[in-house]
């Protein structure tokens, strides 16, 4: 394997493994051990330790090492806030301008896996984002996937006690079918007003799912 396909391969990785909780939020990490996890040199380590730092993803650690980027509960609110502007704005153009067929394909979102938190959470990412892209605006679709992203170490952190996690998870569910009628009936009001009900009850799930984390700044 090539050295790019190595380096592109090892960030991919360890940006999933930040993403999905794998490598908590606040743990110390150091090159030597995140090499010998990846079967790689420190090299690819170092380079995509960057790469996520200038992400926001992972931070310098006091005795030089690097730490896991904490969540903190001021980007939670503003990732939730900034997700119901986008998501009103990317309803209204859905309604109006998709066809019948980017409409239809709305469809394979109605079910997930409910078992599995972690599926669950990139379910999630996978539909708002996907909102946004068939909203027709690049930049907007971007910058929300980038949002989704980070929301999903958000919800795996905030709905990790059982019972919290298996009835939100049902609810974020029934919420999406509902958007997606809305939609596919081009009821482009009604799409925006139960988009905007839906992240302001993740925005109280999630909000109170942080309080007394220990990983939660």
């Amino acid at each position: 394997m090539s050295a790019d396909l190595i380096r592109h391969r090892v960030f991919g990785q360890l940006r999933t493994d930040i993403m999905s909780c794998n490598l908590k939020p606040g743990t110390e990490v150091r090159e030597g051990a995140l090499a010998e996890k990846y079967g790689v040199s420190k090299s690819p380590i170092r380079e995509a330790l960057h790469r996520l730092e200038f992400e926001g993803l992972v931070e310098i650690a006091p005795r030089q090492g690097h730490r896991i980027a904490p969540i903190s509960v001021s980007d939670a609110k503003d990732i939730l806030g900034l997700r119901e502007i986008l998501e009103a704005a990317a309803a209204r153009q859905i309604a109006a301008h998709s066809s019948d067929e980017e409409l239809a394909s709305l469809d394979e979102y109605r079910s997930c896996d409910l078992s599995s938190l972690k599926e669950f959470a990139r379910y999630n990412r996978d539909f708002h984002a996907r909102l946004c892209n068939l909203s027709g605006n690049q930049r907007q679709a971007d910058t929300m996937r980038n949002l989704m992203d980070n929301y999903e170490r958000l919800c795996i952190i905030s709905l990790s006690v059982r019972q919290q996690e298996s009835k939100s998870m049902e609810r974020a569910l029934a919420d999406h079918g509902a958007i997606i009628n809305a939609l596919q009936t081009r009821d482009g009001r009604k799409a925006v007003r139960l988009s905007t009900k839906h992240i302001q009850k993740s925005h109280g799930e999630v909000l109170r799912g942080l309080s007394n984390r220990a990983v939660v700044e």
